[in-house]
């Protein structure tokens, strides 16, 4: 059983852990979708829509819905064949018209054809001053329009609040009158990588899901952060500090690079994340508690080759780089139950080594440890902890390579900025 808690200031979403799931078929949809949804979120802050734990991967924005991308299939399909879920629709800069709810009914009929989800940004809807009729009158027609719609998934408000100086009132008010006409599908913001864990706070009665967006991979190096920190391990420190603010109760979805405004602006140089930088950040997002990843910049055509100008979206990043990415991660990977699971119980640590930061899932008789190293030297680390049982575990996405586990232990070597993901069987 799944329900929305009402309470006076804000609606919270909270749902009882359901059972474990081991095998993809519970997680990935079939096929188009012709009915309504609705979206909980359980014990765990993992998403579930109908039941089926998601692990969000999405981008922002997605190809417009009848793009097609290069091999010829529609842009929606295919990021949707690769493992992605989500796609972030709605309005950027520019405010909702008639024009753009037509648009967002495109959007929606091809991500329910393709099986995927819209995560709907309604901008200056999700903030509802008191005397704006006309506005508070948009905000009821948008959400009326789409929330029986089987390509919905997810409303987003008003986006980076917190560093736009946006107050919590109107916000509130926003995310009240969403739910009085919505009750089953939830409300994210996204944070700036600004402020303290105080004054984000401030932000959560106003959503539903929070996270921040983090883009380190600039010229010079880390320019979308203010911290000492200008590695992209940042990615990490960030995430910690929005599961922070977050408090246990309510999921941290985090948005990494493809391209952003620190890379294409006048004077800047253009410069993209490497299949090793992306996959690294995306992983230390998840290992520090992200329950959804979004790749955001797709759209940014400043970033486009000539390819892409064509095509309307940043496909050779993606040929190139993301798409190995999202089918680690995504819904047609042999990991992805662990990535909705919850987190395990077991003992697990790690000694020789102070940096590698690492988390373990467990989906059945599955036991997986995802983790990574930061900056610094190469270092050889043992993992202990885990069942007393001996036989070899499997490095997943490294061809045939095996680590031995004997007595619980294992040791393997990390250098810097690299990924290992397990796979043991008990």
């Amino acid at each position: 059983m799944k329900k929305f808690i009402a309470f006076s200031v804000a609606v919270m979403l909270a749902a009882f852990l359901p059972g474990c799931v081991t095998h993809n078929k519970d997680l990935v949809g079939d096929g188009p979708r012709k009915s309504p949804h609705k979206a909980t979120i359980n014990q765990n802050m993992v998403l579930e829509i109908d039941g089926v734990k998601i692990f969000h991967v999405g981008f922002d924005v997605a190809p417009l819905p009848e793009a097609l991308a290069p091999n010829g299939k529609n842009g929606i399909e295919e990021l949707h064949d690769a493992g992605a879920n989500f796609l972030q629709t709605g309005m950027g800069g520019a405010p909702w018209t008639e024009q753009s709810i037509e648009r967002e009914q495109r959007w929606q009929d091809v991500a329910a054809k393709y099986g995927m989800h819209c995560w709907v940004r309604l901008r200056e809807l999700g903030s509802q001053e008191p005397g704006h009729p006309e506005k508070e009158a948009m905000l009821k027609r948008v959400v009326s329009r789409f929330k029986d719609h089987p390509g919905m998934g997810v409303w987003n408000s008003v986006d980076e609040p917190e560093w736009g100086k946006h107050p919590v009132g109107p916000l509130v008010r926003g995310y009240q009158m969403i739910h009085e006409l919505d009750l089953n599908h939830p409300v994210s913001i996204n944070q700036a990588p600004r402020g303290a864990v105080e004054s984000l706070r401030a932000y959560n009665v106003t959503c539903d899901i929070t996270g921040a967006d983090i883009y380190p991979v600039s010229y010079p190096p880390g320019t979308h952060s203010l911290l000492p920190n200008k590695e992209i391990s940042m990615v990490g420190d960030y995430t910690k500090t929005m599961m922070e603010v977050a408090e246990g109760k309510k999921p941290v979805w985090m948005y990494l690079q493809i391209a952003w405004s620190g890379v294409v602006k006048p004077g800047k140089t253009l410069r993209f994340p490497t299949f090793p930088e992306e996959r690294f950040m995306t992983y230390q997002a998840i290992i520090n508690g992200a329950r959804g990843i979004i790749y955001f910049g797709g759209n940014v055509s400043k970033a486009w080759n000539v390819e892409d100008t064509t095509y309307g979206w940043n496909w050779h990043f993606w040929n190139e780089v993301l798409k190995r990415v999202v089918e680690e991660i995504g819904e047609k990977s042999p990991l992805y139950p662990a990535l909705a699971a919850g987190n395990s119980k077991l003992p697990v640590k790690v000694t020789g080594a102070n940096n590698v930061e690492y988390c373990v899932r467990e989906t059945g008789e599955d036991i997986y440890i995802l983790a990574c190293k930061r900056e610094g030297d190469t270092v050889k680390v043992e993992f202990s902890g885990m069942p007393p049982v001996g036989g070899e575990g499997e490095v997943m996405f490294e061809s045939s390579r095996k680590v031995l586990l004997k007595d619980g232990k294992f040791t393997d070597w990390f250098a810097p900025f690299e990924v290992h993901v397990y796979h043991f069987k008990r």
